[in-house]
């Protein structure tokens, strides 16, 4: 009996998960001053689930998980958020359109777009976690017949710490999201985000504007919140207070992760690895590790 030849009709081959892929940078731009959004072009359509990541690698550098921030329903659009704040978000902060990185993934769990629907969705956002929301808002504009009442809710230390500002105004504008914006300090003077209502102050304190209470219903609301691990905890205590169960608001988890594969543990948060059970998860299943530190 012969042996099948590799790579031979018929025979399926798994692609090696820790082979990243080169990939070329389509395009970049600055969103903030230490903030840079990648435009990258894979070589078929990228399918991803809104929440999920990928591994990045800055050839000769090292490797980092990035949330992916674009709009699922476009495959053929990759785009990925990334703060400037070590070697490797460095380098790839500072790739050239032409210029190339290597990608693996998608990795982790998603947040539950099934659930949500015919619900009343709420979205909260510290910082740079508007990014790996913003493909949860596309989907959730992009079939906006299939859920309740929309509200986002956005938190940055100031007007100059806003990522896309002229989305938020956009959507807010259209009607179909209800967005609303906190900072914790801004200039004298400042007007806010145009069309849309800011305050000063952090963003737990927008569950309590009239605004957004107006029509609120805890028995149909579910929340997707993601940013520090402190906004977790006083969210989650606010939308405790509203009546929203711990089961129906999901968190996408940050930790450090290096395989993305489950296998090197050093993700693990609690009993859970970050890369493999996360980053989504209820806030139910972390709650007892919420604040806890490693020795």
């Amino acid at each position: 009996m012969s042996l099948p030849v590799l790579g031979s009709p018929g025979q399926e081959h798994e692609a090696d998960p820790w082979l990243p892929t080169p990939t070329r940078v389509a395009r970049t731009w600055r969103e903030l001053n230490d903030i840079v959004t990648l435009e990258l072009e894979p070589a078929a359509p990228f399918r991803f689930e809104p929440g999920q990541f990928n591994m990045l690698y800055a050839f000769g550098v090292g490797e980092i998980p990035v949330s992916i921030s674009s709009d699922p329903a476009r495959p053929e659009r990759l785009l990925h958020t990334i703060r400037d704040v070590g070697a490797v978000s460095h380098a790839l902060c500072a790739l050239e359109a032409g210029s190339q990185l290597g990608l693996r993934g998608p990795y982790g769990s998603a947040w539950p777009m099934q659930q949500l629907q015919g619900r009343d969705v709420v979205v909260i956002a510290g910082g740079l976690g508007l990014a790996p929301l913003r493909p949860a808002l596309y989907a959730l504009l992009g079939q906006r017949e299939r859920y309740g009442r929309l509200s986002l809710l956005v938190g940055a230390r100031s007007p100059d710490d806003l990522l896309f500002p002229t989305e938020l105004t956009r959507w807010n504008q259209s009607g179909a999201l209800q967005v609303l914006v906190a900072v914790d300090h801004a200039p004298s003077g400042w007007k806010g985000v145009p069309g849309v209502p800011s305050h000063v102050g952090v963003v737990t304190q927008l569950l309590s504007e009239p605004a957004f209470l107006a029509d609120f219903d805890s028995r149909r609301s579910v929340a997707l919140l993601c940013g520090p691990d402190v906004m977790f905890r006083f969210a989650g205590r606010e939308l405790d207070l509203l009546g929203v169960p711990r089961t129906h608001q999901y968190v996408s988890l940050e930790r450090s992760m290096k395989c993305a594969l489950g296998f090197c543990g050093h993700c693990q948060y609690g009993s859970l690895l970050v890369c493999k059970h996360g980053p989504v998860v209820p806030l139910s299943r972390i709650q007892s590790w919420q604040g806890v530190r490693e020795l």
